[in-house]
């Protein structure tokens, strides 16, 4: 997140941040638990943010790693793609953090 504040082509006055607190921010902000179901701002980010990620997950990824699916899971732990990652284990943009990987046996 530091990375794409620092990225923007503006200087914002304030941000708002949907539940991660961002301490070391030196930009004015307030993080939100459930931001999404409190301001309209964030529910808009949220939904913009969900509809690139699939199109990157589709348009890139699915190209970069046909075997996981992505074209039809999107990354999301669907049966198919957790027996994807058991047979061919984490390709390089798996989140290893992400809890049903961390938990997994990976072959």
């Amino acid at each position: 997140m530091y990375q794409a504040i620092q990225n923007l082509d503006i200087n914002p006055d304030f941000i708002i941040i949907d539940a991660v607190k961002l301490e070391s921010l030196k930009i004015p902000n307030i993080s939100l638990i459930k931001g999404d179901q409190r301001c309209l701002s964030v529910a808009a980010a949220s939904i913009v943010a969900k509809i690139s990620r699939d199109r990157m997950m589709r348009d890139i990824y699915e190209i970069k790693f046909p075997k996981y699916g992505f074209a039809s899971n999107k990354g999301y732990g669907s049966k198919k793609h957790i027996e994807s990652i058991n047979t061919l284990g984490p390709s390089k943009i798996h989140r290893m953090s992400f809890k049903p990987l961390s938990e997994m046996k990976i072959n």
